[in-house]
């Protein structure tokens, strides 16, 4: 008959020598009717207890920025003010950048041409 090889101790089931903090995760061994390993842990698992909710983080709603890009057509090299699509060619635009109307024409120019002409 074949006798099983001892192997090592099974873990022992008794909850004063399992007991982890539930704080640290550390083993302790209570006493009475104690939950955690120190004042320390205990002290701090109040804390967490009592302490405000977070805030809540909101998130501002999203902006369409295809009022503000200026777009090129590839064929006939006018530009458009939010506008993809050009009027005479009927193909989309190439995007240039950000911009708006001239305020001394009011032809559609970029912010990096405005910047580029000082």
């Amino acid at each position: 008959m074949n006798t099983p090889e001892p192997g090592p101790p099974a873990p022992s089931r008794d909850d004063h020598g399992t007991t982890r903090c539930p704080v640290c995760q550390g083993p302790f061994t209570p006493a009475g009717r104690q939950a955690y390993c120190s004042s320390r842990c205990r002290k701090t698992a109040f804390r967490r207890r009592h302490q405000d909710p977070p805030s809540a983080t909101t998130i501002p709603p999203a902006r369409p920025r295809s009022r503000y890009t200026i777009y090129e057509c590839a064929a006939c090299g006018e530009r458009h003010a939010g506008q993809q699509r050009c009027d005479g060619c009927g193909i989309f635009g190439n995007k240039i950048g950000a911009g708006g109307p001239c305020p001394h024409c009011s032809e559609p120019v970029t912010i990096s041409d405005l910047l580029d002409s000082s």
